[in-house]
């Protein structure tokens, strides 16, 4: 299983509210993608991932309407 450090970005749909939440933590799986959507589980869930740099991966994730990205970037 590969380490990484994954940061949970939340878009704030309220209006005229530009923050996101955002989480930080280290988890370990073979796959972010399937670490995502077994996350969100139970969820109307779309999930797309695109490669970054460095074996860093991207997440998309609308859940219920909610977006949410998740970077995860190897320890």
């Amino acid at each position: 299983m590969a380490e990484y450090e994954m940061v949970r970005e939340i878009k704030n749909l309220c209006r005229n509210n530009q923050m996101r939440d955002i989480f930080f933590d280290e988890v370990e799986c073979d796959d972010p993608e399937s670490y995502v959507r077994e996350l969100l589980q139970g969820k109307a869930l779309e999930v797309s991932a695109e490669p970054g740099s460095g074996g860093s991966v991207t997440v998309h994730a609308v859940v219920d309407g909610l977006i949410q990205r998740f970077v995860f970037t190897p320890i």
